[in-house]
């Protein structure tokens, strides 16, 4: 059996690009830089609310794109594309939960934060329970998990995509992604990230179509993908181990609770209260809505943006499944010594799942036809036929079609990974330097005018990126190399406490400042005590024994955000009760029961027929959306 050994040297994929290749990717990124500056030169980008809230006049569409292509980064193509090629289909439930969760932002969560007349997620915690300790502590909190769990996540999915698809130093494709990103953010605030985020997912869905079609034809069909995956096991292995084996329950969602990688139960509560603090309460989330002309606009986007959310599970997860079929030895390693040969880090490769497609598919023939059709899959007890037959294509690793690029196919990804890198943060860039400014700066210095806080919300974006930049390597061996996993397993140690604190200051009147301050601070001794032990004892390899304390080794990370929730909501509610209870300043205009009754046009139904009819639309869409997503659990289920 041939192998195609280019597929382990960046330096000569890199020489494979076509001229078509370097045309895509050029007038990519030109049309990006106009989209930029036709937004930028659009909107008004010398007021406070035209900067950081685009005027308060989006409409719906680029609201809803803007939602997906948000949560859509390159560390989410890449993490979730090996989490799939790693574990299987469950990861889809990651992007399916958001469905409910951006139903309740538009329904719920949005009119209260209207009603409350707000910028940011912390100032709307410092109205509804008094003081300023809260509001600058989530400020703080939001600012390091935007670190953590999003900008070096992305920055180094994003590099390593084009490490491995040009060759170029991982650090130099850090910084010049850097460059192009931040420039137009800096320059065009919120209304300039929308917009370009809406090109972004146009162009991500566009390629991911693309690259689906072609890895579901090298397999031959959905048909054949769990007895593909069934058999991706590595040529080298650890002996007397099951690590190299693909799950059993790879084409299930729901799993064991006790043994499962991703419990029905940690799944279906545990994530819901991640996905609330995400979708809810988060900056980068929650400022898209609030940049809405109205209600309706900010309800529709959030539909339109669950049903892209749909899309990641036949998009990015099973083409992550489908190339550890094709490349086992690489995507699938178990030995440090191959994981170092194939992405350079011992504890797996998985995250190299989606560029390793890329690089072998994009195109593999030599027009933008399909190729003739794969070698057959034997049933799972006769293994699969690795040789091919007379006038077929040579045949690379796993006994697939090698690949032979000539057309801009592979130019096209490129820019779908950067849409994806840029889409991503840039959002977080805009609403980090508007946590920084308005809840922090402000407090600082109250006296500063716009001119100031503008400037300063331009200039801590640079400082996020040197402390992001500086956290990557620490990225390279976390959680088993899976950088979902890791994203998920800092926000289950940090977040449910926020979401409590959310939650029962929206729905409960009693809730008061002293209950939600010391449910954050136990949530948050708690929390950080977990995530301290992940980082002091990181994943081990295939074949090592667990020395692990047992908070690591017998709660699954999701079934601790469930404690940790009801443990931080446990002591708002007593604090609450033994103190004083809030006054009505901090209760009128800022809890679900006492709403405005003045909002903006669209925010009520009652409203003009107009507005009336479009909110019957949205809560059609709304319960339809809701069927479909019901199917597929039951489907996949």
């Amino acid at each position: 059996m041939a192998v195609d050994n280019t597929t382990g040297d960046p330096q000569a994929l890199s020489s494979q690009l076509s001229l078509a290749d370097i045309i895509i990717i050029t007038v990519y990124f030109a049309v990006n830089v106009a989209v930029g500056i036709w937004s930028s030169c659009r909107a008004s980008r010398n007021t406070v609310s035209g900067y950081f809230l685009a005027g308060r006049d989006m409409t719906w569409w680029p609201i809803g794109a803007s939602l997906f292509a948000s949560s859509e980064g390159s560390g989410l193509f890449i993490g979730l594309a090996g989490s799939g090629a790693a574990g299987g289909l469950a990861v889809a439930g990651f992007e399916w939960n958001a469905t409910y969760v951006l139903l309740a932002l538009a329904w719920v969560f949005v009119p209260i934060y209207i009603s409350s007349e707000i910028v940011t997620m912390p100032e709307y915690i410092q109205k509804r329970y008094g003081g300023q300790r809260m509001r600058i502590y989530l400020s703080v909190l939001s600012l390091l998990l935007s670190v953590f769990t999003k900008i070096s996540i992305d920055l180094y999915a994003g590099a390593l995509f084009v490490h491995i698809c040009l060759g170029w130093n991982f650090y130099l494709s850090t910084i010049l992604m850097l460059a192009i990103t931040a420039l137009y953010t800096i320059a065009g605030g919120l209304a300039a990230v929308i917009y370009t985020d809406a090109l972004q997912t146009l162009i991500m869905v566009v390629g991911a179509v693309i690259l689906t079609v072609k890895a579901f034809d090298q397999i031959g069909g959905y048909e054949q993908l769990a007895a593909a995956y069934a058999q991706a096991i590595p040529s080298k292995t650890v002996a007397n181990t099951t690590c190299h084996l693909p799950r059993a329950d790879a084409m299930h969602m729901f799993r064991d609770p006790y043994t499962a990688d991703l419990p029905w139960t940690g799944m279906t509560f545990g994530l819901t209260i991640m996905a609330t603090w995400y979708w809810c309460t988060d900056q980068v989330i929650v400022q898209r809505s609030l940049s809405a002309r109205d209600l309706n606009h900010a309800k529709a986007g959030s539909i339109l943006a669950s049903y892209l959310k749909m899309l990641p599970m036949g998009l990015i997860i099973m083409p992550g499944m489908i190339s550890r079929a094709l490349f086992p030895d690489d995507v699938g390693c178990v030995l440090p010594s191959e994981c170092l040969r194939a992405c350079g880090a011992e504890i797996g490769c998985s995250n190299i799942a989606y560029p390793k497609l890329v690089m072998e598919l994009m195109p593999i023939a030599s027009s933008l036809g399909l190729l003739p059709p794969p070698p057959a899959l034997a049933g799972p007890e006769e293994g699969l036929t690795l040789e091919a037959t007379a006038g077929e294509a040579p045949v690379g690793e796993a006994g697939w079609p090698a690949a032979s690029p000539t057309t801009g196919l592979r130019g096209l990804m490129i820019a779908v990974m950067m849409a994806a890198l840029m889409s991503s943060l840039t959002s977080i860039f805009n609403s980090s330097s508007t946590l920084f400014t308005m809840d922090i700066w402000r407090r600082l210095r109250p006296r500063a005018g716009e001119r100031e806080l503008l400037l300063v919300g331009r200039l801590v974006i640079v400082v996020l990126i040197g402390v992001s930049v500086a956290w990557i390597p620490v990225l390279q061996g976390a959680n088993s190399g899976q950088l979902f996993i890791y994203m998920q397993s800092v926000t289950s140690s940090l977040a449910p406490p926020v979401t409590a604190v959310f939650v029962l200051g929206v729905f409960w009147r009693r809730a008061n400042e002293q209950g939600a301050f010391w449910g954050l601070m136990v949530g948050l001794a708690v929390g950080a005590t977990r995530l301290v032990l992940e980082f002091l004892h990181p994943a081990l390899p295939c074949g090592a024994m667990d020395t692990r304390p047992a908070v690591l080794g017998s709660i699954h990370y999701l079934h601790f955000s469930v404690a940790l929730f009801a443990l931080s909501g446990a002591v708002v509610v007593a604090g609450s009760l033994l103190t004083p209870p809030p006054s009505g300043a901090q209760i009128q205009n800022l809890t679900w029961w006492t709403l405005r009754k003045d909002l903006p046009p669209g925010a009520k139904t009652g409203g003009t027929q107009k507005q009336a009819f479009w909110a019957r639309v949205c809560g059609l869409n709304a319960i339809l959306l809701m069927c479909v997503n019901i199917f597929f659990y039951a489907y996949f289920a």
